[in-house]
């Protein structure tokens, strides 16, 4: 409570009609400067109304069990027909990165990966890694694909866990009665339903190789993201971190 973003524990709150997380009796009360961060995350992502009220995007994504960014994306998925793709990808940002990289086997695990990525984005580089996880699936014993993980360099817990929270979701879906698209979606219908989810990680490049986003954040590329090396005019990221400068991981053009 004391460290993470207060938008899930808001929604939730609101949903259950607790009342204002600011007058809520906790015992070590969070930041202010955090609950206002988590009223404006759920105000830019149309959970809430002017007068910080529920909408009808807020009651659903309530309801997914996941990061309310990420349920937007799902919301959005529907409304346009990439929810098979979009909930592959919402998974895999819920769980830690299944792709290990040990510091002694770096080159090595590059290459083993490399079959995985996608040209243009870092998101459909998940697509592709789910694509072969689950035709693995189909002909493979657990011992089996235990080991096949270990020579790919992917962890098999995280591939799991990974499998399990998109079965959950899935599961949601089907509850509120949305269907999956069974045709493939196109490049642009799946990224158009990421960014309402992701608005604050949306960046223009600028002068050099920096690139600036909301309120005059700059940032870089993740040199292991798939399109570093291209530097396309306009990105949209998964996450920005501070290391030893500002990154934009989990990229697409």
């Amino acid at each position: 409570m004391l460290r993470t973003n207060l938008a899930s524990v808001i929604l939730q709150m609101k949903h259950l009609r607790l009342g204002a997380v600011e007058e809520f009796p906790f015992i070590d009360p969070p930041d202010p400067r955090q609950v206002r961060d988590g009223y404006a995350t759920l105000r830019e992502i149309g959970a809430l109304d002017e007068a910080m009220e529920l909408t009808d995007i807020g009651r659903v994504l309530a309801t997914l069990p996941v990061d309310p960014r990420l349920g937007r994306m799902v919301i959005a998925a529907r409304e346009l027909h990439c929810l098979t793709e979009v909930l592959v990808i919402v998974a895999a940002l819920a769980v830690q990165d299944p792709r290990e990289r040990p510091l002694d086997r770096q080159k090595d695990a590059d290459a083993a990966h490399a079959i995985f990525r996608a040209p243009d984005s870092d998101f459909v580089t998940w697509l592709n890694l789910w694509k072969w996880w689950q035709d693995e699936l189909a002909g493979s014993s657990h011992s089996r694909l235990r080991r096949t993980c270990k020579a790919r360099f992917l962890s098999y817990v995280r591939m799991r866990e990974w499998q399990d929270v998109h079965r959950q979701l899935r599961e949601q879906v089907s509850q509120l009665g949305w269907k999956l698209n069974l045709e493939p979606a196109s490049y642009e219908a799946i990224h158009r339903a990421l960014i309402p989810g992701l608005l604050g990680n949306v960046g223009a490049r600028g002068a050099g190789f920096e690139y600036e986003g909301i309120r005059g954040r700059k940032f870089h590329l993740f040199p292991g993201s798939t399109v570093f090396h291209k530097k396309p005019s306009w990105v949209v990221s998964a996450e920005i971190v501070e290391t030893t400068r500002v990154y934009a991981r989990t990229v697409a053009m």
